[in-house]
């Protein structure tokens, strides 16, 4: 039930873009289409939880013991880059038009603050949502439901932003003004989740 919890938390109540505003670069550039938002989140997913995994591997093996935890930052980044480019590889040679699609916001996936901060997060054990003990399991359990949120908040701004798009919105409002409106919005209805980790963790007694 812990890892439920985890689960159900970083999806709906602490969203890491509704909630933590991390990733609203891509959240905003890449929502247009609910086809190309829904390629974003694969990716974003598949990036996280592999970056999770490999730089909590780094952080607890071979940082930590020869004492450069100062080039945290930058090892993730580069791992994180390393991990963007076979799959920028892998998707040109395998759907080139969803790597068409995707542009320059795959590799911005790099330096993507959602992908970097729950990075950290996760090697520094700093996720304790009701006093669990960060491991790899929990951490890379966190990071999954994490991108999993992310994917989930993207496809859903993606399917208001084309049904916006065949509505007749004032001209002062056109563009980025009313998406931004929209995901206020959104961001407000998903307030409606705030509370449902509390009361699992009272149900199941944590």
């Amino acid at each position: 039930m812990e890892y439920f919890l985890i689960f159900i938390s970083a999806i709906f109540v602490n969203n890491v873009v509704l909630s933590q505003f991390l990733g609203i670069c891509p959240f905003l550039g890449v929502s247009r289409k609910v086809s190309t938002a829904s390629g974003m989140g694969v990716a974003v997913t598949f990036v996280l939880t592999v970056a999770a995994i490999v730089t909590f591997a780094l952080q607890v093996w071979v940082l930590n013991p020869l004492g450069l935890e100062y080039l945290q930052t930058i090892a993730f980044i580069l791992v994180i880059a390393g991990l963007v480019q076979m799959l920028e590889m892998v998707l040109k040679k395998v759907s080139p038009s969803l790597y068409q699609a995707l542009g320059i916001f795959l590799p911005l996936i790099t330096t993507n603050c959602c992908v970097l901060g729950v990075s950290l997060l996760v090697a520094n054990g700093t996720y304790n949502s009701q006093g669990l003990e960060m491991s790899l399991l929990t951490g890379v359990l966190y990071a999954f439901s994490t991108a999993l949120g992310f994917a989930v908040a993207l496809i859903i701004f993606a399917g208001l932003r084309e049904r916006i798009a065949l509505a007749n919105v004032p001209k002062a409002m056109q563009g980025m003004a009313i998406a931004l409106v929209a995901a206020g919005l959104l961001a407000l209805a998903f307030m409606g989740f705030s509370g449902v980790d509390r009361g699992i963790a009272a149900a199941i007694g944590l």
